[in-house]
């Protein structure tokens, strides 16, 4: 694993747990005390983070958000997998609603060769990508936009989602735990996707491994909300137990 895409995670992390400890992110990443230093050094430089004792916390009133062009490389093998998966679920004709994110960017992605779908989404990286299939129907929600993550949020957002019913919505995360659910760090995010999930007879939440057993600021929803959860094999056995029969682990492909 690069420097970068190590930071990038411990990035991820940082804003999701709202602290880091240096000792759990070396043996979780599998590298030395003295890199996990040097990437936390890093990120104080870049005005990210600030050093405590054993860890770092996030700077306080720094952007929330982890920009697009971020998160689209990191774990993108397991985000793909995770797609491929949440794409089965969908049917010819179908209708769906595609969250906001590059896991839900990769069902889109997944999705590009079927036939009579209405995707809905309030991403505009998506809504530019689905433009150009030719067998989908695509509405984009209005709202407000939170540039570095291209997602439009807001009461006009939550409106225009509260006007249909589909078949299934693709919901994703920061963080999911068997107590606090599904939570997310930006707040701005919470009513929009409370408002997907009432709109789908089904909800399904992608999530790659590294989310699990964490809490984001905000919750979305509790587990018993939504149907199906997909995610990695990186997560364990035991670890995925916790989380129901709805959980569905998947392979990287070979």
């Amino acid at each position: 694993m690069s420097a970068s895409t190590r930071r990038h995670q411990i990035l991820e992390r940082l804003l999701a747990d709202g602290y880091v400890e240096a000792k759990t992110l070396s043996r979780d990443l599998d590298v030395d005390a003295s890199t996990i230093r040097r990437d936390l050094d890093a990120l104080v430089r870049l005005g990210k983070a600030e050093r405590t004792h054993g860890g770092a916390r996030p700077i306080e009133g720094a952007h929330s958000e982890i920009p697009y062009a971020v998160k689209e490389h990191v774990r993108r093998d397991e985000k793909m997998a995770i797609a491929q998966e949440a794409s089965a679920l969908v049917s010819d004709g179908d209708s769906v609603i595609l969250d906001s994110g590059s896991t839900t960017y990769q069902v889109a992605a997944a999705l590009r060769h079927r036939s009579g779908l209405t995707v809905i989404t309030n991403d505009l990286r998506i809504g530019k990508f689905v433009a150009t299939f030719p067998e989908v129907r695509l509405l984009v929600a209005g709202g407000e936009l939170l540039g570095s993550v291209f997602t439009l949020v807001g009461e006009r957002t939550v409106e225009f989602l509260s006007d249909y019913s589909v078949d299934w919505t693709f919901l994703g995360a920061d963080a999911i735990d068997p107590v606090a659910g599904i939570t997310n760090t930006n707040t701005l995010e919470i009513p929009v996707k409370r408002a997907m999930i009432a709109a789908a007879a089904r909800t399904a939440v992608l999530a790659d491994s590294s989310k699990f057993g964490h809490r984001a600021l905000a919750r979305v929803a509790t587990l018993e909300e939504v149907d199906t959860i997909v995610t990695d094999a990186g997560l364990d056995v035991d670890t995925a137990a916790h989380y129901g029969d709805h959980l569905r682990r998947v392979d990287l492909a070979p």
